[in-house]
C-alpha cells in the first residue's frame, strides 16, 4: 500500500503544474458523483489551479481495488487540445477487484482559459 502511494507521489511530481503543461489554463474543476452498487452516489469535487499538478488521476474508493482508479488525462488534454470549456461522461475503474460492485463515475470537467 505504501509503495503504491508512493508511485502516486512520483506520478504527480513529473507531471509537473498545470502552469508547465498548459500555460494557457487558469483552472479546471472537476466534479465526481461515485457510483456503487449498494451505497448511496458519493459527490468529490477536485480544483486545480496553475500551481496543482497536472496529474488527473483519482483513485477508486473500492479498499480492496487494486491498481485502480479513474484517469481524467485524455479527457482533459482532450478539452485543452479542443479548447473545449466543458464536458461530461462516464468511466469506470480501471483495477483489478473481480467484485460484480465495483464502482464508475459520472464526472463534469469544466475549463477555465487566460484572456
Amino acid at each position: 500500500m505504501m509503495e503504491r502511494k508512493q508511485e502516486m507521489m512520483r506520478q504527480r511530481r513529473e507531471a509537473g503544474s498545470v502552469a508547465t503543461r498548459f500555460p494557457e489554463v487558469s483552472s479546471i474543476m472537476m466534479n465526481m458523483t461515485y457510483n456503487q452498487k449498494g451505497t448511496k452516489p458519493i459527490l468529490r469535487t477536485f480544483h486545480f489551479t496553475p500551481s496543482s499538478y497536472a496529474f488527473f488521476m483519482v483513485n477508486c474508493l473500492k479498499q480492496e481495488c487494486i491498481d485502480g482508479g479513474f484517469d481524467l488525462t485524455q479527457v482533459i488534454t482532450t478539452m485543452i487540445r479542443n479548447r473545449r470549456e466543458d464536458a461530461r461522461g462516464t468511466l469506470s475503474c480501471k483495477g483489478t477487484y473481480s467484485s460484480t460492485s465495483h464502482s464508475d463515475i459520472v464526472y463534469e470537467v469544466a475549463i477555465q482559459y487566460v484572456i
